[in-house]
Protein backbone atom coordinates (compact mmCIF):
# COMPACT_ATOMS: atom_id res chain seq x y z
CA UNK A 1 0.00 0.00 0.00
CA UNK A 2 1.21 3.47 -0.97
CA UNK A 3 0.93 5.83 1.67
CA UNK A 4 -0.41 9.42 1.60
CA UNK A 5 -0.24 11.38 -0.73
CA UNK A 6 2.28 14.74 0.61
CA UNK A 7 3.00 17.29 -1.14
CA UNK A 8 7.16 17.75 -1.51
CA UNK A 9 9.03 19.23 1.04
CA UNK A 10 11.22 21.11 -1.67
CA UNK A 11 10.51 23.61 -4.12
CA UNK A 12 10.71 21.67 -7.43
CA UNK A 13 9.75 24.76 -9.76
CA UNK A 14 12.61 25.03 -11.56
CA UNK A 15 12.79 21.27 -12.73
CA UNK A 16 9.44 21.55 -14.16
CA UNK A 17 9.48 24.84 -15.58
CA UNK A 18 12.79 23.75 -17.33
CA UNK A 19 11.01 21.13 -19.13
CA UNK A 20 7.81 23.09 -20.01
CA UNK A 21 9.55 25.77 -21.25
CA UNK A 22 11.77 23.89 -23.78
CA UNK A 23 10.22 24.85 -26.62
CA UNK A 24 9.85 28.49 -26.13
CA UNK A 25 13.70 29.59 -27.82
CA UNK A 26 12.33 27.49 -30.87
CA UNK A 27 9.45 29.66 -30.91
CA UNK A 28 11.27 32.85 -30.60
CA UNK A 29 13.75 31.90 -33.21
CA UNK A 30 10.42 31.08 -35.68
CA UNK A 31 9.61 34.74 -35.12
CA UNK A 32 12.87 36.20 -35.46
CA UNK A 33 14.33 34.25 -38.31
CA UNK A 34 11.69 32.94 -40.00
CA UNK A 35 8.91 35.60 -40.09
CA UNK A 36 10.93 38.67 -39.21
CA UNK A 37 7.83 39.11 -37.05
CA UNK A 38 9.00 42.47 -34.93
CA UNK A 39 10.19 44.14 -38.30
CA UNK A 40 6.77 43.42 -40.05
CA UNK A 41 4.71 44.73 -36.79
CA UNK A 42 7.41 48.11 -36.23
CA UNK A 43 6.25 48.62 -39.58
CA UNK A 44 2.34 48.00 -39.91
CA UNK A 45 0.89 46.79 -35.93
CA UNK A 46 -1.75 44.07 -36.63
CA UNK A 47 -3.97 41.70 -34.31
CA UNK A 48 -3.57 38.34 -34.60
CA UNK A 49 -5.92 37.71 -37.26
CA UNK A 50 -4.17 39.91 -39.30
CA UNK A 51 -0.65 37.96 -38.17
CA UNK A 52 -2.26 35.04 -39.82
CA UNK A 53 -3.05 36.64 -43.01
CA UNK A 54 0.03 37.85 -43.75
CA UNK A 55 2.21 34.84 -43.04
CA UNK A 56 0.01 32.55 -43.66
CA UNK A 57 -0.13 31.10 -40.00
CA UNK A 58 -2.67 29.30 -38.40
CA UNK A 59 -4.74 30.73 -35.88
CA UNK A 60 -3.84 28.19 -32.56
CA UNK A 61 -0.33 28.87 -32.56
CA UNK A 62 -0.32 31.87 -34.10
CA UNK A 63 -2.15 32.92 -30.69
CA UNK A 64 0.84 31.09 -28.81
CA UNK A 65 3.47 32.40 -30.39
CA UNK A 66 2.09 36.58 -29.86
CA UNK A 67 1.17 35.39 -26.26
CA UNK A 68 4.74 34.00 -25.62
CA UNK A 69 6.17 37.30 -27.12
CA UNK A 70 3.70 39.53 -25.16
CA UNK A 71 4.82 37.33 -22.18
CA UNK A 72 8.51 38.05 -22.75
CA UNK A 73 8.60 41.45 -23.05
CA UNK A 74 8.69 41.86 -26.60
CA UNK A 75 5.49 42.83 -28.02
CA UNK A 76 2.83 44.75 -26.36
CA UNK A 77 -0.73 46.42 -27.52
CA UNK A 78 -1.26 49.83 -29.02
CA UNK A 79 -4.33 51.70 -28.23
CA UNK A 80 -6.17 49.70 -30.90
CA UNK A 81 -4.90 46.63 -29.63
CA UNK A 82 -2.85 46.00 -32.03
CA UNK A 83 0.34 44.21 -31.49
CA UNK A 84 3.81 45.89 -31.88
CA UNK A 85 7.45 45.51 -30.97
CA UNK A 86 8.17 47.17 -27.65
CA UNK A 87 11.31 49.51 -26.97
CA UNK A 88 13.83 46.37 -25.92
CA UNK A 89 12.03 44.69 -29.37
CA UNK A 90 12.55 47.85 -31.74
CA UNK A 91 16.51 47.96 -30.48
CA UNK A 92 17.43 44.35 -30.84
CA UNK A 93 15.00 42.92 -33.34
CA UNK A 94 14.04 45.25 -36.15
CA UNK A 95 15.90 45.45 -39.57
CA UNK A 96 18.04 48.94 -39.74
CA UNK A 97 18.79 49.35 -35.82
CA UNK A 98 22.30 49.71 -35.16
CA UNK A 99 21.93 46.93 -32.27
CA UNK A 100 20.25 44.52 -34.62
CA UNK A 101 20.29 40.68 -33.02
CA UNK A 102 18.61 38.64 -35.92
CA UNK A 103 21.78 37.28 -37.24
CA UNK A 104 22.59 35.81 -33.78
CA UNK A 105 19.47 33.58 -34.09
CA UNK A 106 20.49 32.63 -38.04
CA UNK A 107 21.95 29.72 -36.76
CA UNK A 108 18.99 28.22 -35.36
CA UNK A 109 16.66 28.21 -38.57
CA UNK A 110 17.05 24.92 -39.27
CA UNK A 111 17.16 23.14 -35.73
CA UNK A 112 14.68 20.61 -35.96
CA UNK A 113 12.52 22.16 -32.61
CA UNK A 114 12.50 25.47 -34.80
CA UNK A 115 11.32 23.70 -37.94
CA UNK A 116 8.49 21.78 -35.96
CA UNK A 117 7.34 24.81 -33.95
CA UNK A 118 7.31 26.53 -37.94
CA UNK A 119 5.11 23.80 -39.78
CA UNK A 120 2.61 23.70 -36.27
CA UNK A 121 2.17 27.76 -36.99
CA UNK A 122 1.65 26.78 -40.74
CA UNK A 123 -0.53 23.93 -40.69
CA UNK A 124 -2.22 23.77 -37.32
CA UNK A 125 -1.20 20.48 -36.74
CA UNK A 126 0.91 18.66 -34.06
CA UNK A 127 4.25 17.80 -34.62
CA UNK A 128 5.85 14.51 -33.51
CA UNK A 129 6.45 13.84 -29.91
CA UNK A 130 9.67 12.42 -29.19
CA UNK A 131 9.37 8.29 -29.23
CA UNK A 132 5.43 8.65 -30.52
CA UNK A 133 6.77 5.99 -33.02
CA UNK A 134 6.05 8.15 -35.98
CA UNK A 135 2.65 9.08 -34.91
CA UNK A 136 1.71 13.08 -35.11
CA UNK A 137 1.10 13.92 -31.92
CA UNK A 138 0.73 12.05 -28.67
CA UNK A 139 -3.10 11.72 -28.94
CA UNK A 140 -2.86 8.46 -31.31
CA UNK A 141 0.46 7.29 -29.45
CA UNK A 142 -1.40 6.78 -26.56
CA UNK A 143 -3.13 3.48 -27.66
CA UNK A 144 -0.09 2.04 -27.30
CA UNK A 145 0.66 0.15 -24.11
CA UNK A 146 4.43 1.09 -24.16
CA UNK A 147 4.01 5.05 -25.04
CA UNK A 148 0.97 5.18 -22.69
CA UNK A 149 2.88 3.60 -19.62
CA UNK A 150 5.98 5.85 -20.25
CA UNK A 151 3.46 9.24 -20.47
CA UNK A 152 1.16 8.53 -17.63
CA UNK A 153 4.51 7.93 -15.94
CA UNK A 154 5.38 11.27 -16.92
CA UNK A 155 2.07 13.03 -15.72
CA UNK A 156 1.79 10.64 -12.69
CA UNK A 157 5.16 12.34 -11.16
CA UNK A 158 4.07 15.45 -11.74
CA UNK A 159 0.44 14.92 -10.39
CA UNK A 160 2.42 13.85 -7.09
CA UNK A 161 3.25 17.64 -7.09
CA UNK A 162 -0.11 18.86 -8.04
CA UNK A 163 -2.63 16.38 -6.44
CA UNK A 164 -2.15 17.20 -2.81
CA UNK A 165 -2.04 21.37 -3.54
CA UNK A 166 -5.16 20.65 -5.76
CA UNK A 167 -6.94 18.67 -2.64
CA UNK A 168 -6.27 21.45 -0.59
CA UNK A 169 -7.15 23.90 -2.52
CA UNK A 170 -10.74 22.99 -3.24
CA UNK A 171 -14.02 22.28 -1.03
CA UNK A 172 -15.04 18.85 -1.87
CA UNK A 173 -16.62 18.42 1.76
CA UNK A 174 -20.52 18.63 0.07
CA UNK A 175 -19.54 16.27 -2.91
CA UNK A 176 -20.81 12.91 -2.74
CA UNK A 177 -19.09 11.39 -6.30
CA UNK A 178 -16.31 13.03 -8.23
CA UNK A 179 -16.07 12.23 -11.57
CA UNK A 180 -12.16 12.71 -12.76
CA UNK A 181 -12.58 13.36 -16.52
CA UNK A 182 -9.69 11.88 -18.34
CA UNK A 183 -8.05 11.11 -15.42
CA UNK A 184 -4.58 9.85 -16.16
CA UNK A 185 -3.33 7.71 -13.17
CA UNK A 186 -5.99 8.74 -10.61
CA UNK A 187 -3.07 10.53 -8.90
CA UNK A 188 -5.88 13.85 -7.95
CA UNK A 189 -8.43 11.07 -7.50
CA UNK A 190 -6.31 9.65 -5.08
CA UNK A 191 -5.25 12.73 -3.26
CA UNK A 192 -9.31 14.09 -3.51
CA UNK A 193 -10.23 11.05 -1.52
CA UNK A 194 -7.80 10.80 0.89
CA UNK A 195 -8.66 14.61 1.87
CA UNK A 196 -12.55 13.88 1.59
CA UNK A 197 -13.09 10.46 3.55
CA UNK A 198 -16.56 10.73 2.74
CA UNK A 199 -16.21 10.92 -0.87
CA UNK A 200 -16.07 8.39 -3.62
CA UNK A 201 -14.65 8.82 -6.84
CA UNK A 202 -14.48 7.74 -10.64
CA UNK A 203 -11.81 7.89 -13.09
CA UNK A 204 -13.05 8.02 -16.70
CA UNK A 205 -10.11 7.09 -18.82
CA UNK A 206 -9.59 5.09 -22.31
CA UNK A 207 -7.72 2.18 -22.91
CA UNK A 208 -5.18 1.09 -22.19
CA UNK A 209 -4.46 4.32 -19.18
CA UNK A 210 -7.33 2.65 -17.26
CA UNK A 211 -5.19 -0.28 -16.34
CA UNK A 212 -2.70 1.78 -14.92
CA UNK A 213 -5.18 4.30 -13.31
CA UNK A 214 -6.20 0.77 -12.06
CA UNK A 215 -2.78 -0.04 -10.66
CA UNK A 216 -2.35 3.12 -9.39
CA UNK A 217 -5.12 2.76 -7.19
CA UNK A 218 -5.27 -0.86 -6.08
CA UNK A 219 -1.35 0.61 -5.02
CA UNK A 220 -3.02 3.35 -3.04
CA UNK A 221 -5.23 1.08 -0.84
CA UNK A 222 -8.16 2.90 -2.25
CA UNK A 223 -10.18 0.54 -5.08
CA UNK A 224 -12.97 0.46 -2.73
CA UNK A 225 -13.44 4.48 -3.13
CA UNK A 226 -12.34 5.33 -6.50
CA UNK A 227 -13.38 3.38 -9.27
CA UNK A 228 -12.09 3.19 -13.06
CA UNK A 229 -14.63 3.40 -16.10
CA UNK A 230 -12.94 2.87 -19.07
CA UNK A 231 -14.35 5.04 -22.33
CA UNK A 232 -13.68 7.67 -24.73
CA UNK A 233 -14.65 10.96 -22.97
CA UNK A 234 -15.87 12.02 -26.09
CA UNK A 235 -18.06 9.44 -27.31
CA UNK A 236 -18.98 7.73 -24.57
CA UNK A 237 -22.10 8.19 -22.39
CA UNK A 238 -20.55 9.49 -18.80
CA UNK A 239 -20.84 7.76 -15.48
CA UNK A 240 -24.13 9.28 -13.80
CA UNK A 241 -24.90 9.56 -10.36
CA UNK A 242 -21.53 12.22 -10.05
CA UNK A 243 -22.06 16.24 -8.55
CA UNK A 244 -18.49 16.94 -9.14
CA UNK A 245 -16.78 16.74 -12.28
CA UNK A 246 -13.29 17.19 -12.76
CA UNK A 247 -10.76 18.53 -15.53
CA UNK A 248 -7.56 18.33 -14.33
CA UNK A 249 -4.57 19.51 -16.97
CA UNK A 250 -7.05 17.96 -19.43
CA UNK A 251 -9.15 21.10 -21.52
CA UNK A 252 -5.06 22.57 -22.30
CA UNK A 253 -4.45 19.25 -24.62
CA UNK A 254 -7.82 19.64 -26.83
CA UNK A 255 -8.48 22.95 -29.11
CA UNK A 256 -11.56 25.72 -28.07
CA UNK A 257 -13.79 23.22 -30.00
CA UNK A 258 -13.24 20.32 -28.34
CA UNK A 259 -12.98 21.90 -24.65
CA UNK A 260 -15.96 23.33 -25.17
CA UNK A 261 -17.56 19.97 -26.53
CA UNK A 262 -15.97 18.78 -23.05
CA UNK A 263 -18.04 21.13 -20.87
CA UNK A 264 -21.35 20.90 -22.44
CA UNK A 265 -21.15 17.30 -22.03
CA UNK A 266 -19.97 17.90 -17.86
CA UNK A 267 -22.79 20.76 -17.77
CA UNK A 268 -25.43 17.84 -19.11
CA UNK A 269 -24.34 15.42 -17.16
CA UNK A 270 -24.07 17.21 -13.83
CA UNK A 271 -27.17 17.24 -11.30
CA UNK A 272 -28.55 21.08 -10.71
CA UNK A 273 -26.23 21.24 -7.71
CA UNK A 274 -23.32 20.28 -9.59
CA UNK A 275 -19.61 21.59 -9.87
CA UNK A 276 -17.21 21.46 -12.41
CA UNK A 277 -13.38 21.86 -11.31
CA UNK A 278 -10.86 22.61 -13.70
CA UNK A 279 -7.27 22.82 -12.82
CA UNK A 280 -4.73 24.05 -15.02
CA UNK A 281 -1.83 26.59 -15.60
CA UNK A 282 -4.30 29.81 -16.75
CA UNK A 283 -3.47 32.56 -19.01
CA UNK A 284 -3.60 35.98 -17.78
CA UNK A 285 -7.04 37.44 -18.75
CA UNK A 286 -4.97 39.66 -21.25
CA UNK A 287 -3.02 37.16 -23.01
CA UNK A 288 0.14 38.86 -21.72
CA UNK A 289 1.70 36.33 -19.49
CA UNK A 290 2.19 34.66 -17.03
CA UNK A 291 5.75 33.89 -19.13
CA UNK A 292 6.08 30.04 -17.60
CA UNK A 293 2.38 29.74 -18.78
CA UNK A 294 3.55 31.54 -21.82
CA UNK A 295 6.13 29.24 -22.59
CA UNK A 296 4.80 25.73 -21.69
CA UNK A 297 1.56 26.45 -23.96
CA UNK A 298 4.47 26.47 -26.71
CA UNK A 299 5.24 23.65 -25.77
CA UNK A 300 1.64 22.06 -25.75
CA UNK A 301 1.14 23.76 -29.03
CA UNK A 302 3.86 21.30 -30.42
CA UNK A 303 2.73 18.05 -29.29
CA UNK A 304 -1.11 18.17 -28.53
CA UNK A 305 -4.51 19.70 -30.58
CA UNK A 306 -4.05 22.06 -27.63
CA UNK A 307 -2.81 25.06 -25.91
CA UNK A 308 -3.54 27.00 -22.47
CA UNK A 309 -6.07 28.83 -22.04
CA UNK A 310 -7.48 31.95 -19.95
CA UNK A 311 -9.58 31.95 -16.70
CA UNK A 312 -11.75 34.54 -19.05
CA UNK A 313 -11.79 32.60 -22.01
CA UNK A 314 -13.44 29.49 -19.67
CA UNK A 315 -15.54 31.63 -18.03
CA UNK A 316 -17.11 32.67 -21.21
CA UNK A 317 -17.58 28.90 -22.16
CA UNK A 318 -18.99 28.26 -19.07
CA UNK A 319 -21.66 31.34 -19.29
CA UNK A 320 -22.94 30.14 -22.79
CA UNK A 321 -23.80 26.86 -20.52
CA UNK A 322 -25.62 28.46 -17.80
CA UNK A 323 -22.34 28.31 -15.48
CA UNK A 324 -19.90 30.89 -13.62
CA UNK A 325 -16.76 30.50 -11.86
CA UNK A 326 -17.37 31.09 -8.51
CA UNK A 327 -13.91 30.71 -6.75
CA UNK A 328 -10.27 30.20 -7.95
CA UNK A 329 -7.15 29.09 -6.28
CA UNK A 330 -3.49 28.21 -6.77
CA UNK A 331 -2.25 24.85 -6.21
CA UNK A 332 1.53 24.30 -7.36
CA UNK A 333 3.76 24.41 -9.95
CA UNK A 334 2.30 27.66 -11.69
CA UNK A 335 -1.40 25.84 -11.75
CA UNK A 336 -4.66 26.80 -10.54
CA UNK A 337 -8.05 25.38 -9.83
CA UNK A 338 -11.08 27.59 -11.19
CA UNK A 339 -14.79 26.13 -9.86
CA UNK A 340 -17.81 26.40 -11.30
CA UNK A 341 -21.25 26.35 -10.60
CA UNK A 342 -25.01 27.28 -12.40
CA UNK A 343 -25.49 30.68 -11.96
CA UNK A 344 -28.14 31.53 -9.94
CA UNK A 345 -31.56 33.21 -11.24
Amino acid sequence: MMPDMQGPTSDPSLIYRTRDAIAAADALAVAIVHLDLFTALARTPADVADVCRRHGLHPRPADVLCTLLSAQGLLARDAAGRLEPTATAREFLVDGSPFDARSYYAAMADKPGVSDFLQVLRTGRPANWPGAEGEADWHASMRTEAFAEAFTSAMDCRGRVLAPALAAAVDCGAGRRLLDVGGGSGVYSIAIAERFPMLAATVLEAAPVDAIARRTIRAAGLEGRVAVVEADMFTAAWPAGHDVHLFSNVLHDWDEADCRRLLAMSAAALPATGRMLIHDMLLDDDKAGPLWAAEYSVLLSTVTQGRLYSAAEIGGWLAELGFEVVARAPTALGRGVLTGSRRRC
